[in-house]
């Protein structure tokens, strides 16, 4: 794509560092723009075509809230984030309901959780886009339109299968898949475990589009990204005046959600006085909405998930045993992605092309050298980790494979923890002194020889070794015959 092309994004924010610091973090993938206040940010807009706008919101004369609520007015098609290190639930209401805003981002956030929020601010720019394009053009007659509904339906379907999850034949993930299979069919509540990033979003979707509910909404919120006042304004809804902000009535996701799913992600990290709630959802099959004056009935099946380990927080009172019990009717754990090697070249092939298609970059593959290094890290952060690093690798790469030296060190390195340091990670290896250290070497030597692109001479200099030093430890430890592709 050429630079042209890329989305452009604009950054408020009245603090000089923390703008510089946004800037570099997003100048890879899209084309920034800065302003150090709201006023020369409204400038800006009058004379760039703005797709995103990432406003701080302790900003000088004009707050993020009030400046965004006035690009809503103008410029009503950029989508619009916010970024703050206060957690105040009236100014987050605030900003959702008068500056409509995408997302709220919180302080100190990480660059790639930053990155992916901003990449699905562009995407859903241009999703917008040519959904205008489509209402203007499309002259259909209804049997038409009804076809197309139901070609995007059997689209999701297909989609969100179960038999679409990439796995291998010998993978652990196939036993979980059939008992989805068979449980998809039964309206009952479905707790979800296992590590964050193991893809359980993945497979709830796969059980709600297997289910006789696969017609109606699939909703998803993450219940450890809100704090309580708002998350239960978010699930129930709210009536104007119920508390500060509220400006207007809201109808809460489980109303969207009647007659389909709800994904409740991270459930265990809610506080008691919600699970009071969320109890009272499972039992009586209805909620009641922030400030309502009665109940209102639903019909939602309830999947959640979490990382947490519950039962052990049943028995430490963190979490009500009755609602533990309510929401685990029926319980599957997901294999990290460390249990199931054999499954990554498979999803990195997956992720590959999703990602060329977000990036509008294909890429042919990876070379045979990446493949081997990505299937001998444990991945910590599993198959969303493993997305960040192809999202680094297409973003790097200048050819049509994707070779070694495009990865992370430590992935090259196969270290056990990215942020670990090498002489703790020794400490934990098993052998004499000797073996230990052997091991080190051959890691270092192999990342340094991957980085450069398997040039001894480049890579001897580096290691203060001979060309015929370095030739006899990569001997040593079978690096020299084998085939670099």
């Amino acid at each position: 794509m050429n630079a042209e092309e890329l989305p452009l994004v604009l950054i408020v924010d009245d603090e000089q560092r923390s703008l510089e610091t946004l800037r570099r973090t997003l100048e890879e993938e899209f084309r920034v723009v800065v302003a150090a206040s709201a006023e020369d940010a409204l400038r800006v807009l009058e004379s760039e075509f703005v797709q995103v706008v990432l406003s701080d919101q302790r900003m000088p004369n004009m707050s993020g809230v009030e400046f965004l609520r006035r690009v809503r007015e103008q410029w009503p098609d950029a989508i619009r984030m916010i970024i703050s290190g206060y957690t105040d639930p009236a100014d987050i209401i605030a900003a959702v309901n008068d500056a409509g805003i995408y997302q709220f981002i919180h302080k100190p956030w990480h660059p790639d959780s930053l990155l992916l929020s901003v990449r699905g601010a562009a995407q859903l720019y241009q999703l917008q886009r040519e959904n205008q394009l489509l209402n203007v053009e499309l002259r259909a007659t209804e049997p038409v339109l009804r076809g197309r509904v139901e070609a995007k339906r059997e689209a999701l379907l297909k989609k969100n299968a179960h038999d679409g999850i990439a796995r291998a034949k010998d993978s652990p993930m196939n036993a979980l898949c059939a008992v989805v299979h068979k449980v998809a069919r039964y309206d009952i509540p479905v707790l979800l475990t296992g590590e964050s990033g193991t893809g359980k979003e993945l497979l709830a979707r796969a059980i709600h589009y297997h289910s006789s509910r696969a017609g109606r909404a699939f909703v998803v919120e993450n219940c450890a990204a809100l704090p309580e006042q708002l998350l239960e304004s978010e699930l129930f809804g709210h009536k104007r005046g119920s508390f500060t902000g509220a400006y207007e009535d809201r109808i809460g996701l489980f109303q969207q959600a009647d007659g389909g799913t709800i994904f409740l992600d991270e459930i265990g990290d809610t506080s008691p006085g919600f699970q009071v709630k969320m109890l009272r959802v499972l039992q009586e099959g209805e909620i009641r909405p922030v400030g309502g004056a009665r109940p209102l009935k639903i019909n939602v099946r309830v999947i959640s998930a979490t990382n947490a380990d519950l039962q052990e927080a049943v028995r430490t009172g963190r979490f009500r045993a009755d609602l533990y019990y309510r929401l685990s009717a029926f319980s599957l754990v997901l294999p990290s992605l460390r249990e199931r090697p054999m499954d990554i070249p498979l999803i990195a092939t997956q992720l590959l092309a999703d990602v060329g298609k977000a990036l509008r970059k294909p890429v042919a593959g990876f070379s045979r050298e990446a493949l081997d290094c990505l299937c001998r890290y444990h991945w910590p952060g599993n198959v969303r980790q493993l997305q960040n690093e192809i999202y680094r690798m297409v973003a790097l790469t200048e050819s049509e494979t994707l070779s070694a030296d495009l990865l992370s060190a430590a992935i090259v390195r196969g270290a056990d923890l990215d942020d670990e340091p090498e002489l703790e990670h020794l400490a934990r290896l098993n052998g004499s002194l000797k073996d230990r250290l052997e091991t080190l070497e051959s890691r270092l030597i192999r990342e340094v020889m991957v980085r450069h692109r398997w040039n001894k001479t480049k890579a001897a200099e580096e290691l203060g070794l001979s060309r015929v030093g370095l030739r006899g430890k990569l001997l040593r430890y079978g690096m020299e015959k084998a085939e670099r592709q």
